[in-house]
């Protein structure tokens, strides 16, 4: 069995669908980081079967609705002396900026390279976000 040692003060990032692991790591710049971190694909879980798992050593911005977004399931704990002090359970934000483009070719979005890509979550259960710009209809497929 694979043992990573816990952690004394940082993140860990908990519950990651597995596969989706890798992109989060990368969407945080964790590839480049100057201080510990661990990624841990197919980890096994009682409740998904398997998970991915980030620990981080170091205390840093973490973008929650980026997380959420990607995986509404992920619960991000906040270590301090080795224990959890604050859990964060994630779900789907309610608005989503700068990380979806739209692909109608007639959005504003599409013509103005200044313009920041906004949708609005209109369904949670089937993870349904429209544009705000031009009603552009998204799914998320996580």
């Amino acid at each position: 069995m694979l043992y990573i040692d816990s952690i004394s003060k940082g993140i860990v990032i908990d519950h990651i669908n597995a596969g989706y692991g890798f992109s989060i790591f990368k969407h945080l710049g964790l590839d480049k980081a100057e201080f510990t971190v661990a990624l841990i694909i197919n980890a096994p879980s009682k409740k998904y079967g398997k998970k991915d798992l980030i620990k981080i050593e170091n205390v840093i911005d973490v973008d929650l609705t980026m997380l959420g977004f990607i995986d509404p399931n992920i619960t991000v704990n906040i270590i301090e002396n080795e224990k959890i002090v604050e859990k964060i359970n994630l779900s789907l934000p309610e608005k989503v900026e700068g990380l979806i483009e739209c692909k109608n070719p007639r959005c504003v979005t599409s013509g103005e390279r200044d313009i920041i890509h906004r949708f609005v979550l209109i369904d949670e259960e089937n993870g349904t976000y429209k544009c705000e710009y031009c009603d552009q209809i998204y799914t998320w497929e996580g």
